[in-house]
């Protein structure tokens, strides 16, 4: 027996329906424009959606404040033979006497005093002249306190005073180096970027390195980037002073149409938001709704006032920012729009997906129930 035609198109139409009914329930990256639009607070939600311009782009173009302090500006560049705690000199006594030189054995007329190690009240001691105050002086200015010293009690003496490679006036380099370790502060290593270099060079991508360095307690911190562009930010080192080198730890998350989703770190000091969609591969292009691009973000009270034109805005707002890279300066927005720690990029799919999703459902729905009618009128007809 053979169902009539008409009634396998009324189940046919049932299932389309279905279907049709369920489409908001297949698969999709999220939520589309007008579910972003109806969480706006002009229609009761909780975000301010603000379409990207100009004068939002200014407003919303915050950068982290990195810097070192006049102190650490303003600080003259050490001496290269200046004497710190815990240098060793090596000091050697000339005597015009023979027969009882005064620090020597009889018949020998030089004397040489290795290691002599200034100590951590910045003096040394010397045989017959006592301790001297070595620290801050250079080897010439002991030079002539010793022999001051020593005048009086052999005659003429002559005195040389050599500086070891400086254990006291050091610095210590730490992180995300080439060679970290302890070294001197000598003449070619008296500045920042100079002891760096000595170092080898940073061990990560330039544009997200960071540079903070530790003194008596303060700490000031650069891009590295900045301290090449900048000689000003190519500050003195004092001895004791901590280098450390750092990755950017910044972040944004890319989601929706977009060749990748992933939690993605920056690469440089700033990132706009075409940079960021194209360092996760760009948008879908079968997927990928141009003219919905946008930014989640946690926006301090006194920039989300600046962005909405109020005064009222108390605490962090939620707020997200609409991109359209079909408009005449769609791109150019884009590209001047800044990307911030914890951002959320997020590309919607484009009408038609949806369309073409409950199409695909719908077909493979009525195929399957076309094989089931047949099927039934096979087993009617047994």
């Amino acid at each position: 027996m053979q169902y009539p035609i008409t009634r396998r198109a009324a189940v046919l139409g049932a299932l389309a329906s279905t279907v049709l009914a369920s489409g908001c329930g297949l698969p999709r990256s999220g939520p589309n424009k007008k579910e972003i639009f109806a969480g706006s607070v002009l229609k009761g939600g909780d975000a301010f959606v603000v379409t990207v311009n100009a004068r939002v782009t200014r407003a919303t173009s915050v950068l982290p404040s990195f810097g070192f302090s006049k102190a650490f500006q303003t600080a003259g560049v050490v001496g290269s033979d200046t004497l710190s705690p815990g240098d060793t000199l090596v000091i050697t006594v000339f005597e015009n006497v023979k027969d009882d030189p005064l620090l020597g054995n009889t018949g020998q007329r030089v004397s040489q005093l290795t290691e002599v190690q200034v100590d951590g009240q910045g003096y040394i001691f010397i045989p017959y002249a006592g301790r001297i105050k070595a620290a801050g002086q250079t080897p010439d200015g002991i030079r002539s306190a010793i022999t001051r010293k020593l005048d009086a009690q052999t005659p003429d003496p002559q005195v040389t005073v050599s500086r070891l490679a400086g254990d006291g006036s050091t610095v210590t380099i730490s992180g995300s180096v080439t060679s970290p370790g302890v070294y001197p502060i000598e003449r070619p290593t008296r500045t920042l970027a100079a002891m760096l270099a000595k170092a080898g060079g940073v061990s990560i991508e330039p544009g997200a390195a960071l540079v903070r360095l530790t003194r008596s307690g303060q700490t000031g911190k650069v891009w590295l980037k900045d301290l090449w562009e900048h000689p000003s930010l190519d500050i003195a080192l004092r001895p004791g002073d901590q280098i450390v080198i750092e990755e950017d730890q910044r972040k944004f998350t890319a989601l929706g149409a977009t060749g990748s989703q992933a939690m993605v770190p920056f690469k440089t000091e700033t990132l706009s938001a075409i940079e960021a969609i194209a360092t996760v591969g760009g948008l879908q292009t079968m997927n990928a709704d141009p003219t919905g691009v946008f930014v989640f973000r946690n926006e301090p009270a006194e920039i989300a006032n600046a962005v909405l034109g109020r005064k009222d805005l108390q605490g962090a707002q939620r707020m997200i920012y609409v991109l359209d890279l079909t408009q005449p300066n769609g791109m150019f927005e884009a590209r001047d729009f800044l990307i911030r720690d914890g951002d959320t990029v997020y590309v919607t799919e484009a009408p038609y997906v949806q369309w073409n999703k409950t199409l695909s459902a719908l077909t493979g729905a009525t195929g399957a129930t076309s094989n089931l009618a047949s099927t039934a009128d096979s087993l009617g007809g047994g």
